[in-house]
């Protein structure tokens, strides 16, 4: 509701604009909500991409999409735009060669959703180079090799999958509220609980830097280490 009305008073502030309205009243706007908090653990982690894996042919790309996201913290339509090596028209790019992942379309302007390059962990990069050589083109492709466009079914399949065959393991797991958007939350969390610092986390996950202590601070060994130190000294 509260994106509706805010698209509401844009729509309003633009027709004064264009002088289709004489004024714009102003909207009044629900409080922001709580920011999710929902991130994967490795087993879950693991899990999932598991129940990815046990798709059919159609489906088993969504395990690239799910790599992606754990190693890159990109947000979903970046990642179904990224291109391989190739500076493709309306889409991004992972460089294999220098290790650098493109965000950004090259004539695409950037937006508060940042997307800005970043350089790729190791293990991830050889996996991507691995994939160049058999002649991927895409970071996710289907297995005729052409680009992926939605995942919205096999996302939902895969986490079915994932809940089952974690189940026939006698391990209850729930991923019911686990969204695409949760892998950059994994990402951004096991990097802060890895000691990797604020500055850092949000130049490698075009985040910005107000987010990161606001929304994971809490994850990371070092939050709040000089208040408790302070409160801990002897007078």
């Amino acid at each position: 509701v509260r994106r509706e009305l805010g698209v509401l008073q844009a729509a309003m502030n633009f027709c004064v604009k264009e002088g289709l309205l004489d004024s714009a009243p102003k909207v009044s706007l629900p409080p922001s909500p709580a920011p999710r908090e929902r991130w994967l653990t490795p087993q879950e982690a693991a899990w999932l991409i598991r129940g990815a894996r046990a798709l059919n042919r159609d489906g088993r790309h969504l395990a690239y999409f799910i790599l992606c996201g754990l190693y890159t913290g990109s947000r979903k339509q970046t990642i179904l735009n990224l291109a391989i090596n190739n500076r493709a028209a309306g889409a991004g790019y992972v460089d294999t060669k220098n290790g650098v992942i493109y965000r950004k379309p090259e004539e695409k302007i950037e937006t508060k959703k940042r997307q800005r390059p970043a350089r790729l962990p190791r293990r991830y990069l050889a996996h991507l180079a691995r994939q160049a050589a058999a002649g991927r083109r895409f970071v996710v492709e289907d297995y005729k090799g052409r680009r992926v466009k939605d995942i919205k079914s096999g996302w939902r399949r895969a986490i079915r999958l994932a809940e089952e065959l974690a189940a026939k393991k006698g391990i209850h797991l729930d991923l019911s509220d686990v969204v695409p958007h949760t892998l950059k939350h994994t990402a951004i969390t096991w990097a802060l609980q890895r000691g990797a610092s604020i500055w850092d986390v949000a130049g490698m996950f075009s985040t910005s830097v107000e987010t990161v202590p606001r929304v994971y601070g809490h994850h990371s060994p070092d939050w709040q280490k000089s208040e408790v130190d302070a409160m801990n000294r002897k007078r």
